[in-house]
């Protein structure tokens, strides 16, 4: 009976791990929030990483957390980097700008996992509005793979893009 049981347990752990193997190799989160205000107001507020307390859905979850920004002061070689107990360890750099429409970012996160994606923001103006789209794409790891399994990475993250563009939203408007 016991070794039944230890079988039948195996089988499902191998069927589980085999199963995390045909995940998809690649992801991409999407989530976009239409702002009223023109798109070079709402520019900035992406391309300068010091802005990016004013919105971000992540810098106020950890009271502890450390920035170091280098290279340019905003835009193309503009980098952060972040190190924090609840956040981690990460860096940032803008490798391209087309303002007031594109922004692409080299996203690099080393603990509590690694993984290196890649950001785009794109500015859509209408007169005095703007639709802000928020991307991110990578490659999954077999590690991210069998997560997926458990956790649905785009609901989890894309409430915090929801957010982060909610709150771009408020400070957009406001001033």
């Amino acid at each position: 009976m016991v070794t039944t049981i230890v079988i039948v347990v195996l089988a499902l752990i191998a069927a589980l791990l085999l199963f995390a193997a045909t995940r998809p190799d690649s992801f991409r989160l999407v989530r976009s929030a239409t702002i009223k205000a023109p798109a070079d107001k709402v520019f900035p507020l992406i391309a300068d990483f010091h802005r990016w307390t004013a919105w971000s859905p992540w810098e106020n979850r950890d009271p502890d957390l450390k920035r170091t920004y280098s290279g340019a002061e905003s835009g193309k070689g503009a980098v952060y980097e972040w190190e924090g107990k609840k956040t981690g360890t990460g860096r940032m750099e803008i490798t391209d700008t087309l303002a007031p429409s594109k922004v692409i970012i080299k996203l690099d996160f080393f603990s509590p996992f690694e993984a290196h994606n890649t950001t785009e923001f794109t500015t859509e103006g209408r007169g005095d509005s703007t639709t802000v789209t928020w991307a991110m794409s990578g490659r999954n790891n077999y590690t991210m793979k069998l997560v997926s399994i458990f956790m649905n990475m785009d609901k989890v993250v894309g409430k915090d893009f929801e957010t982060g563009l909610a709150n771009m939203k408020a400070v957009a408007e406001k001033s």
